[in-house]
């Protein structure tokens, strides 16, 4: 059986290094800094995990009709990679927007800021 693969998509020093817990899983990471690079990616591979950060759209480019940073990703993980768990990191602030993600692919896991690295693995094992 072939290693599980994962798409780290980094959009801020927020983001938690959790390299260590893949390669304890025996996944390959992948470790992408911008959604553009990440789709063009998703056409050349399909991952089995993606951890991404939310950022909900306050009346900036996402507002009308994106709700956040991740709304074109999951719209092309339904053309190249449905079959993908996404597993989206968010600031307890921001955590109330996130289920209307949901209506464009269902979420595998919702993880609040502060990470918890054995919350994460348990994400990723399930």
């Amino acid at each position: 059986m072939s290693a599980k693969t994962l798409f780290s998509i980094i959009e801020s020093s927020g983001h938690p290094n959790a390299s260590e817990l893949y390669n304890a899983l025996g996944m390959k990471e992948t470790k992408i800094t911008s959604m553009r690079k990440a789709i063009a990616m998703l056409k050349k591979q399909q991952p089995d995990f993606i951890v991404a950060e939310f950022f909900y759209g306050y009346g900036n480019n996402y507002a009308g009709v994106n709700i956040s940073n991740l709304d074109v990703l999951l719209y092309s993980l339904q053309k190249y990679s449905e079959f993908t768990k996404v597993i989206v990191l968010v600031d307890k602030s921001e955590f109330k927007y996130v289920d209307k993600l949901n209506e464009i692919i269902k979420l595998h896991d919702v993880l609040k800021f502060p990470i918890n690295k054995e919350r994460l693995q348990e994400s990723l094992t399930r």
